[in-house]
Order: structure tokens, then C-alpha cells, then sequence
């Protein structure tokens, strides 16, 4: 049997199905975010985003379609504004693409390493190098207009020095050590991304014509804030910078340039990453503060997704993914 003949796995076509649902939405922001950008160079690399996009969603549809699932609904032009006033700045939408070019990759790693058959893995590569590329191509364009701001710099020392003490994790007291260099990784990573949930949920808030979803936003704002504002004060400690906020790359537009069902499952896919990405940060974490801080934001985070949880299923919005087969109700129904 030819290996791309073999049946779906229940982790391939789970992979396939989240990735055209994320695909879809990031597209149809990314349509916004071009249609306002003034800068020649930015909308340059929105344009590749695009197109790459494109290629990888008639991939996705093949492979959906062959083993007889049904291609999911997504995002359509149905959720963009075409005639929407400007939400974002140039700069905004760059780190934005950015950002969400981070989440692409570890996405597309994570569907690599559950795929077996052979197209998949052919598929999967060359979504990495895609992203690979953009990754490239934001960071030398940030970098090149200044508005990137590096992870902090350490001096080295002179020869490797080894733990001696249980005090290393002690970081409450006077005998608190400094952050280490692994536990900055994850610190810098989870502040930027947090910077940009925090800003999305402003600008979303504003927008929006539901209370009860303006309402959750708002929720999700604070809940951003007050991680941030954990994570950054442990910064402060160690006199080490904090990554800039994003609140003033936000207009004072109210015409949204989305449905409310693209901002909120936005908002969800960006708090349940985040509790992938504190969870790192938590088993990274060697210093107690640390981890506290990763704890509170996981559990806060959790309880936020279960109110979008409600309001998505409130208004249909939230699509089903492939579920495996009842075996007790397939053997009632003889």
C-alpha cells in the first residue's frame, strides 16, 4: 500500500481541522491588516503571507476532503469589513504577523510530529520552511525599523559554575538569586505575547456591538495585564527592560473590521496557547516567585477559556471537531 493511501490518523486530521480553522481566521485578518497598511515594505510581506496561505489551504482541503471529512467552516469573507475604518497601526499589524508567525511554527512542528504518512510529513516540512521564512522576514523588517526590542543581555562568566545550594529556587526573600538565562526565555516570550493579547482585547472591546462579549474582553484585558504586570515586576527585580506595550498601536475606532465570532475565537485561540506557554515557562521555572506567577496565570487563563467557552456555544459559533466513534450508541441503534 502506498504510504499517502493510508487512512487519516485520529492526530492527522485532528491537525488538518485545527489548522484550516486557524488558517482561515488569520487570513481574514490579514486581509484587513493589508487593505489599511500604508508602508510599501509591510504590506510587501503581508502580501507573501497571503499567498503562502493560499497554497497551504488547497493542501489542506485535499487532504481533508480525500478521507471524507467534511472541510470545516472557518472563516470567511463573511466575517470581514471590507469598509472598515483603520483599527491598527502599521507597526501593530507587523508585530502582529510576527507574533502569530511564532504560533504558526510551533503549530506546524506539533502536526509534523504526529504525521505519519508520508504527504503529510512532506506537507508539514514545507509549512515550517514557510514559516520559517516569514519569521525571517518580520524580525529583519522590526529590526530594520527599530521597534523590536531584543531579550536582555547577560555578561558570561569566566568558567562554568554548578548549583551548591537549595537556595537557587528561593526567590521571595533577600537570598533570591537572579533570573537565569533559560527561565528569560520563556518570561520575554510570554510578556510579548501577552502584550499583544492584551492590545487585541482593547482594540476588539471597542469595537464590538455585544455588551456580554465586550464584557469578556474586558475580563480578558485584566487578566492580560495582571500577568503581565507579575511577569514584568519580577523583570523590574533584576533591573532587567520589559518589552514595550502595544495600547497606543490601537485607533480610536469603533467600526469593526470583523464579526464578533472571528474576535472572540481570536481571543480564545490566544488564551488557550497562552496556557501552553505559561505551562513551559512553569516547568522551566527554578525560582518560586516564578512559578507562582505561572500558576496564578494558568488558572486565571483557565477560567477565562471556559467563559468563552459558554458565549461561543451561546451564539453557535464553535465548530466540532472529527469526535471517534460511539461504540456504545452504534450498538443501540441496531
Amino acid at each position: 500500500m502506498e504510504n499517502d493511501n493510508i487512512k487519516l490518523t485520529s492526530s492527522e486530521i485532528g491537525t488538518l481541522w485545527g489548522e484550516y480553522v486557524n488558517g482561515t481566521m488569520t487570513e481574514i485578518v490579514n486581509k484587513h491588516m493589508i487593505s489599511i497598511i500604508e508602508d510599501g515594505e509591510t504590506k510587501q510581506i503581508f502580501e507573501i503571507a497571503i499567498k503562502t496561505w493560499e497554497k497551504q489551504k488547497k493542501q489542506l482541503v485535499s487532504f481533508i476532503e480525500k478521507d471524507g471529512f467534511p472541510v470545516p467552516i472557518g472563516f470567511t469573507e463573511s466575517d470581514l469589513n471590507k469598509n472598515a475604518e483603520r483599527l491598527f497601526s502599521d507597526t501593530f499589524c507587523l508585530n502582529y504577523l510576527h507574533i502569530m508567525t511564532i504560533h504558526g511554527l510551533v503549530g506546524h512542528t506539533t502536526a509534523l510530529s504526529v504525521s505519519i504518512r508520508k504527504d503529510l510529513r512532506e506537507f508539514y516540512n514545507s509549512c515550517v520552511d514557510d514559516a520559517k521564512n516569514m519569521y525571517d522576514l518580520t524580525i529583519e523588517l522590526l529590526l530594520k525599523k527599530g521597534v523590536f526590542q531584543r531579550d536582555p543581555y547577560f555578561y558570561p562568566n569566566e568558567t562554568p559554575e554548578i548549583i551548591t545550594s537549595t537556595d537557587f529556587m528561593d526567590g521571595f526573600f533577600g537570598k533570591g538569586r537572579v533570573l537565569s538565562s533559560t527561565e528569560l526565555i520563556s518570561i520575554s516570550l510570554n510578556i510579548k505575547k501577552g502584550v499583544m493579547a492584551k492590545a487585541l482585547s482593547i482594540g476588539f472591546s471597542q469595537v464590538t456591538e455585544s455588551k456580554d462579549i465586550r464584557k469578556f474582553f474586558e475580563e480578558l484585558e485584566k487578566a492580560a495585564d495582571e500577568s503581565l504586570q507579575n511577569l514584568s515586576e519580577i523583570l523590574h527585580k533584576d533591573n532587567l527592560p520589559v518589552p514595550m506595550s502595544w495600547e497606543s498601536e490601537i485607533t480610536a475606532s469603533k467600526d469593526s473590521p470583523f464579526s464578533d465570532k472571528l474576535m472572540l475565537y481570536h481571543m480564545g485561540f490566544l488564551a488557550q496557547t497562552a496556557q501552553v506557554y505559561y505551562g513551559t515557562g512553569l516547568a522551566g521555572s527554578m525560582r518560586t516567585d516564578l512559578a507562582l506567577a505561572y500558576e496564578k496565570a494558568i488558572l486565571k487563563s483557565l477560567g477565562i477559556t471556559r467563559k468563552w467557552f459558554g458565549i461561543m456555544v451561546k451564539n453557535k459559533w464553535l465548530e466540532q471537531p472529527p469526535l471517534a466513534p460511539n461504540r456504545k450508541e452504534l450498538a443501540q441503534d441496531k
